[in-house]
């Protein structure tokens, strides 16, 4: 059986070969960072029982070292509450709350993030603390703030950080307000998803310091932007290639809701192929048109709920092949969705690196190309 140190060794050796990382400073931090101190219990999807099937693997399990140093996001908590030392040795329903992201994805946006020594780093969303310790490892513990909105992740994080010999400035409180003693930073890195950035964050990074952060919603479309800050209240940058997703952040996610009815309305046919909403950036364009939006369904088949006004749109297959659409309440949202498409296609289809966004304190845009390219207000 392989220690702890031969598995971490194994693991920077592979990200550095297959490039996620190239940086010495980050391969050193990978090889030094004991995961299993953060990870300790964690959940892995049960085969065959849908998205929400879970089972719990604690220390002394068959596979529970190996599989905290395999390349990939461990769930820590579901539902808010319950982690994998909660329950018994039976498969668990719940959504995921909090994990230990895939080490290639934290690495890689610790190494994005182009910090230099003495450089000042905001954290926000400390979770299970291993992405708090490589930073601290990296930048030593005065230079880094981590900011965590669970009092009971927070709680755990700072025991395993006491542990694993680390010791930066931890907060218990939201992040979306940025640090409650003030700014200066250098950078800041976020390792939850935001709906729109959050102004405190503009004001307390300085200018010409840098925001990572990945933009979301409530159809769970993700893309991974890199900002400047261009003066208080200001930024503007580009989103990265590559597929990149958090669990949103909790102020931010949508309200809770009853079942959604699906309701009669105004029937015409569709002049987009529903199934343009699957793709990666064909689910990024249609959130960003209708951003108080839910999405459900696959394929020929898809469903929008709108949280906000109860506006519904919903496409069915038909015999011929071509698609219908079904739209009720005040929002068209089909019609929205077939717009941004549509401008997305004209201008060639690109991933996200095509696209960019410009913050300001009136306005959050998102745009194709360039800043006076097809773009979308986010919800601010």
């Amino acid at each position: 059986m392989s220690t702890s140190e031969e598995l971490r060794a194994a693991l920077a050796a592979g990200l550095a070969e297959n490039g996620a990382l190239s940086d010495p400073a980050w391969i050193k931090a990978a090889e030094a960072v004991p995961r299993e101190v953060f990870a300790g219990s964690y959940f892995l999807p049960v085969e065959g029982s849908g998205p929400t099937g879970y089972r719990a693997v604690r220390q002394g399990d068959q596979g529970w070292l190996e599989g905290i140093y395999t390349d990939r996001t461990l769930v820590t908590q579901l539902d808010g509450r319950t982690g994998a030392d909660d329950v018994g040795g039976q498969p668990v329903v719940g959504a995921p709350s909090s994990s230990s992201t895939l080490p290639s994805l934290v690495l890689g946006m610790w190494q994005q993030l182009g910090t230099d020594a003495g450089h000042r780093v905001l954290e926000v969303g400390t979770g299970t603390g291993y992405s708090t310790a490589l930073g601290a490892h990296r930048l030593g513990d005065a230079n880094l703030t981590s900011i965590e909105y669970d009092p009971r992740v927070a709680e755990r994080a700072a025991a395993a950080l006491r542990t694993a010999g680390y010791a930066p400035r931890l907060v218990v409180g939201d992040g979306l307000r940025g640090d409650p003693d003030g700014g200066g930073y250098d950078r800041l890195i976020a390792t939850c998803s935001v709906r729109y950035l959050p102004m405190p964050w503009l004001y307390q990074v300085r200018p010409g310091g840098r925001i990572l952060v990945t933009l979301s919603g409530w159809s769970y479309a993700s893309g991974l932007a890199e900002l400047t800050v261009t003066g208080p209240g200001e930024a503007t940058g580009r989103f990265l290639p590559g597929y990149t997703s958090f669990m949103i952040a909790r102020p931010h996610d949508r309200p809770p809701r009853s079942t959604v009815a699906l309701l009669p309305g105004d029937e015409r046919p569709s002049l987009i192929d529903p199934a343009v909403l699957d793709s990666w950036t064909g689910s990024w364009v249609a959130q960003l048109a209708a951003p108080s939006a839910e999405r459900m369904g696959n394929d020929g088949t898809q469903i929008l709920s709108d949280v906000a006004t109860g506006s519904q749109a919903r496409t069915t297959p038909r015999p011929d092949g071509g698609w219908t659409v079904t739209q009720r309440g005040p929002l068209r949202l089909w019609d929205r969705v077939e717009e941004a498409v549509h401008l997305w296609q004209q201008a060639g289809e690109p991933h996200q690196q095509g696209f960019g966004i410009t913050v300001s304190a009136a306005r959050q845009r998102v745009w194709i190309g360039t800043e006076d390219g097809p773009g979308w207000d986010l919800p601010i």
